[in-house]
């Protein structure tokens, strides 16, 4: 079973609110929604993965110090196992833009549950409830 490195933030506004997107059609999983990140490359950290996902996938710049680390999510799919260290944010520069098609919306932790999610995040919903 191979082993899948992803890294992924949860996005703190100064409301508190967290950033979702939502996968888009074509994607697996899609229609789920889930905390911005991705695939960690190889010789590459999970800090600067993330850096280059955030500009990539939503058009923002953050830093590796503004990168805390809050938990990690183990989960074992039908056909990988995935390992993803996840890390809380508050500051960035520009403002969250789709890039890949996928919608995005800022949830407030209480209201996460009301939106489908991978399995491998919902074990961060009481996390991110508590930690907020």
């Amino acid at each position: 079973m191979k082993t899948v490195l992803v890294s992924a933030v949860a996005l703190i506004d100064v409301d508190g609110r967290l950033l979702l997107a939502e996968r888009p059609a074509g994607k697996p999983m899609a229609g789920l929604w889930e905390f911005p990140g991705g695939k960690v490359q190889p010789g590459e950290t999970p800090e600067a993965a993330l850096i280059r996902e955030l500009d990539e996938e939503l058009g923002i710049d953050t830093w590796a110090s503004c990168l805390a680390p809050l938990t990690f999510a183990s989960h074992q799919y039908e056909d990988f196992h995935l390992l993803m260290p996840v890390f809380a944010c508050r500051k960035w520069q520009g403002n969250p833009q789709g890039r890949e098609g996928q919608a995005l919306k800022w949830v407030r932790v209480q209201d996460l549950k009301n939106y489908p999610m991978p399995a491998a995040d919902l074990p961060l919903i009481p996390i991110l409830r508590d930690w907020l």
